[in-house]
């Protein structure tokens, strides 16, 4: 247990048909929920930093700060880099000791993605890399595009020259906070399952409705993440706690509650992706 590289995890809910829970964090209070829920669920979890994150802390500060708390939990963790934006992130969150990487080159022309992907795959040697071809929409941190969907033949390509262990498509989702029920072409998501070995990752989850992330679940997606959720729930709960105690001076007081909201909608989206009870498999 513990500490570890995504890829067993990522497996075994390929083979189980369920998904992996990856949850973005940005400080101390998110870390604690995400593995306090993880453990109350029994479930194995990813714990992810975006580039943005990592310009408020290095990777070194949250790479240190999750394996201290991941060695001391009773399943799985793994720490990923979502969305990195350069070869040169990608290589420091590997130094720091990171267990898996993410190498975002979808604004790229499709042969550029494939050089920059290809050399991060061959930089992490055994560390499981992650990419995308076609866009997620709206804004991740400085990343904003408009959705572009993934072409299956084009993602088959992708995947077998560049050696990726995961793949990212782009199915219709979006990051940020959805302004109408987002439409996800769920037909596209299994003709690129069909066509695509390695586990698939759905990107911009916050606000889909819970049926839809089942159903993708069920067409092939392994990881599903999350992070303007957490995000949302995380700020309310520590505004809540601000009305209700305006002489407090001690940021705990603040901050547990927010911790506490969290974890409680981490549970949640656990269960939401199967993968709860399934640490020991």
């Amino acid at each position: 247990m513990s500490f570890v590289p995504s890829t067993n995890m990522l497996k075994k809910a390929q083979a189980g048909h369920y998904a992996i829970g990856a949850f973005n964090v940005e400080n101390l209070e998110m870390v604690q929920a995400v593995i306090a829920a993880a453990e109350k669920m029994h479930a194995p979890v990813m714990i992810q930093t975006t580039p943005g994150t990592l310009k408020y802390a290095p990777p070194a500060a949250f790479a240190s700060l999750v394996r201290a708390l991941a060695e001391k939990a009773s399943v799985p963790v793994a720490m990923h880099l979502d969305h990195g934006n350069s070869y040169e992130l990608a290589l420091a969150c590997y130094e720091a000791g990171y267990t898996s990487l993410m190498i975002d080159g979808s604004l790229l022309p499709f042969e550029d993605n494939i050089v920059l992907t290809r050399r991060v795959v061959a930089m992490a040697g055994d560390l499981p890399v992650e990419a995308e071809l076609g866009t997620v929409g709206g804004k991740e941190d400085t990343h904003s595009a408009s959705i572009q969907y993934t072409d299956p033949h084009q993602a088959a390509e992708f995947v077998e020259r560049t050696g990726i262990t995961t793949f990212a498509p782009a199915i219709g989702t979006a990051h940020g906070v959805y302004k109408d029920t987002p439409r996800l072409d769920l037909d596209r998501l299994s003709e690129i399952r069909a066509l695509v070995p390695v586990p698939l990752v759905l990107h911009g989850t916050s606000g889909v409705p819970d049926d839809t992330v089942r159903a993708c679940i069920q067409r092939g997606i392994c990881k599903v993440n999350y992070a303007t959720d957490l995000r949302i729930a995380f700020t309310e709960a520590m505004r809540q706690a601000i009305a209700q105690q305006p002489a407090a001076i001690d940021p705990k007081k603040i901050l547990a509650p927010a911790r506490e909201a969290v974890m409680e909608k981490v549970c949640h989206l656990i269960e939401v992706c199967g993968c709860a009870g399934k640490a020991d498999l």
